[in-house]
């Protein structure tokens, strides 16, 4: 068997609750990894967000290199 990196492209759409559309971008940027939602409670506090739901909408490999 042999072994392979394979590059990735995903996007996803974000359902968030913030101040603004520049800073619903930068929370979602940082605080998105993969599907998964990684801020903290004390996070959502501070930054005055909160992420509803994220959907991957794209999965796509386009590169795939043997080692």
């Amino acid at each position: 068997m042999k072994s392979y990196k394979v590059s990735l492209h995903h996007d996803y759409l974000v359902n968030i609750d913030a101040n603004s559309e520049e800073e619903a971008k930068q929370l979602a940027e940082f605080f998105i990894s993969g599907e998964k939602e990684t801020s903290t409670p004390k996070d959502r506090i501070q930054h005055n967000f909160r992420i509803n739901e994220i959907e991957m909408v794209t999965n796509e490999g386009f590169e795939a290199r043997g080692d």
